[in-house]
C-alpha cells in the first residue's frame, strides 16, 4: 500500500487533523493508496507557501528555469517505472499506457522549459510624444491546477509545466482515484531543485474535495486556475471561479465524431477509428466516440472495424501484457452497460464486445446508433464507439455538429481538399484530417469549444492563458498637459 503525504513548502506535511482516505484497487478491490484529506486549513497554508516562494522563482532569469525544468523532466523520466506501478494499482492502467504518459509529460515539461525565453512584450506606436509604450507580460502570481485521474502523468504534469515556465508558483490539487501518482509528479519537481514551496501538492477525498477548492479558488494570491475533467465539474470550478473574477482555463468532456467519408481509405480509418475509440478503454477526453460514416462504404467499414475490436480484449495489466486494462471502478461499468442496453433495446446492433468482467469491458462496436439513444449523445469515457450511418457530406457535418462538446475531432476521405474544407465546418478545438481523434503534442494549442470549455494549453497559446499582460508606460519627453 502506497502512504501518501501532502507537499507544502518543500515538505512532506499530513493533513489538518490527520485526516486520510483510501484508494482501491478497481480489479482487486484491496486498498492501493491510503492518502492525506487536505481541507481548507491545508490550502491556506499551501498557498502561503506558493505565495512565499513566487518571488524568488518570478525573479529567477530564464534560462536557470529553462535549466531546473528539463532536470525536472530527465527525472521524471527516469521514475518511469515507479509511475508505471501507481498507475496500474490506482487505475488498473497498463505498461503502454503508463510509458506514453511519462513521455509526453516529460515532452510536456521540456517543452515549457524552451519557452521561457518566449515570453515576451512589444512596443506599441503611442500618438503622446515622447511616450515609450510597453505590452509586457509578466508572471501572474500562484496558479492552481486541478487535474484528473485518466492520464496523471500527462494531465497533472500539464496543470503545471507552463505556469511553472511562465515564472508562477503552483498547488496541484491531485484526483482522489490517483493520489499517489500525482504526488510523484510533486517529488520530481522539488527534487530537480525549483525551490522550497515552488510546487504544492494536496489530495483530498471526493467528499472533502469541494471545501478544498473553494477554499483554494477564494484565497486572493490564487490568481489563475487551470481543471481538467467532466462537464458537470467544470461548470462548478468556472461559477466559483466567476464569483471571485479569477481566470480560468477548463479542459472539459467530449463526445469525439471521426467522420468516414465514401472515398476514405478505410484500411487506415479503421485503425484510427480502433486507436481512438479503445485507448486506454476509452478514457480520454480526446476518445472517437462517434463514427460517422458514409452509408455507401459503412458495411464493408464496421465488418473490418468490428473484426479489429474482437482481437482487443482486456486483461488485469497485473498479470502480464494486455491492450486493454480496467476501468476507473465498478460505477463506471455500470453507467457505460447502461449506454449499451438502452442502444440495444432502441435498435442499435452489436458488431462487437462481450459482457464486461469485473471493472474489465472488452472493446464494444454499437451499429445503426441513432438520436434517439442516449449513446449518440452521452459521453460513455469507456470502449465503446458508436457508429452513426448518413448519407453525403452535408448530413455528416450536421450528426458530427450534433451534439454539446466540441473537443476533437477527425475527417477521413482521399479527396484531401473536401476533406479539409469538412475539418474547417466542424465545431471543435482540435480536429484532425487522416488521424485519429485522439493526438497530443505539447507544443500544440489543446483545448476545446462548447461545453468542452474555453482556454487552450500548449505553446505560446499557453503563454497567454498564465501571465499577465500589462501597459507600461515610460516618458522620455516633457509632456502636455491641457492645464
Amino acid at each position: 500500500m502506497n502512504e501518501v503525504e501532502l507537499l507544502i513548502g518543500g515538505a512532506g506535511a499530513p493533513a489538518f487533523a490527520k485526516r486520510t482516505f483510501v484508494r482501491i484497487n478497481p480489479i482487486s478491490g484491496e486498498i492501493a493508496t491510503r492518502a492525506a484529506a487536505a481541507g481548507p486549513e491545508d490550502a491556506e497554508a499551501a498557498v502561503r507557501a506558493a505565495s512565499s516562494a513566487f518571488l524568488d522563482w518570478s525573479r529567477l532569469g530564464p534560462t536557470e528555469r529553462r535549466r531546473r525544468l528539463m532536470r525536472a523532466a530527465d527525472l521524471l523520466q527516469s521514475r518511469g517505472a515507479d509511475f508505471a506501478a501507481l498507475m496500474r494499482d490506482e487505475i488498473g492502467a497498463t505498461a503502454p499506457w503508463a510509458g506514453f504518459n511519462v513521455m509526453l509529460a516529460a515532452g510536456m515539461l521540456r517543452e515549457a522549459a524552451a519557452m521561457t525565453t518566449q515570453i515576451g512584450g512589444s512596443v506599441i506606436p503611442s500618438d503622446v510624444e515622447g511616450s515609450l509604450a510597453l505590452s509586457v507580460r509578466q508572471p501572474a502570481g500562484v496558479v492552481l491546477g486541478i487535474a484528473p485521474w485518466n492520464a496523471p502523468v500527462i494531465l497533472g504534469t500539464r496543470a503545471v509545466a507552463m505556469p511553472l515556465a511562465c515564472g508562477n508558483t503552483v498547488i496541484l490539487k491531485s484526483s482522489e482515484l490517483c493520489p499517489a501518482t500525482h504526488r510523484l509528479i510533486g517529488a520530481c519537481l522539488h527534487e530537480a531543485g525549483l525551490g522550497d514551496g515552488v510546487v504544492n501538492v494536496l489530495s483530498t477525498s471526493a467528499e472533502g474535495a469541494p471545501a478544498l477548492v473553494e477554499a483554494l479558488i477564494a484565497n486572493p494570491a490564487v490568481r489563475r486556475i487551470n481543471f481538467t475533467g467532466s462537464t458537470r465539474v467544470g461548470r462548478i470550478i468556472a461559477e466559483v471561479a466567476g464569483r471571485h473574477l479569477k481566470p480560468v482555463l477548463l479542459e472539459l468532456g467530449g463526445k469525439a465524431s471521426l467522420v468516414v467519408l465514401d472515398d476514405a481509405d478505410l484500411d487506415a480509418a479503421v485503425n484510427a477509428a480502433a486507436f481512438g475509440a479503445f485507448m486506454n478503454q476509452g478514457q480520454i477526453c480526446m476518445s472517437t466516440e462517434r463514427i460517422v460514416v458514409d452509408e455507401s462504404v459503412a458495411d464493408t467499414f464496421v465488418t473490418k472495424l468490428a473484426e479489429k475490436a474482437a482481437k482487443l480484449t482486456a486483461g488485469d495489466p497485473r498479470e502480464g501484457a494486455t491492450v486493454l486494462g480496467s476501468l476507473a471502478d465498478p460505477a463506471a461499468v455500470t453507467r457505460i452497460q447502461a449506454l449499451v442496453d438502452d442502444a440495444l433495446a432502441k435498435g442499435a446492433k452489436l458488431a462487437a464486445g462481450a459482457p464486461a468482467r469485473g471493472t474489465l469491458m472488452n472493446a464494444t462496436v454499437l451499429d445503426h446508433v441513432d438520436a434517439t439513444m442516449r449513446l449518440y449523445g452521452e459521453e460513455s469515457f469507456g470502449p465503446v464507439v458508436a457508429v452513426i450511418r448518413v448519407r453525403g457530406v452535408e448530413e455528416a457535418l450536421r450528426v458530427a455538429n450534433d451534439t454539446e462538446y466540441g473537443l476533437s475531432a477527425a475527417v477521413f476521405g482521399r479527396n484531401v481538399d473536401r476533406a479539409l474544407q469538412i475539418a474547417r465546418r466542424i465545431e471543435s478545438g482540435i480536429c484532425h484530417v487522416n488521424g485519429p481523434t485522439v493526438h497530443d503534442e505539447a507544443q500544440m494549442p489543446f483545448g476545446g469549444t462548447k461545453a468542452s470549455g474555453y482556454g487552450r494549453f500548449g505553446g505560446h497559446a499557453g503563454i497567454e492563458q498564465f501571465t499577465e499582460l500589462r501597459w507600461i508606460t515610460l516618458q522620455t519627453e516633457p509632456r502636455h498637459y491641457p492645464f
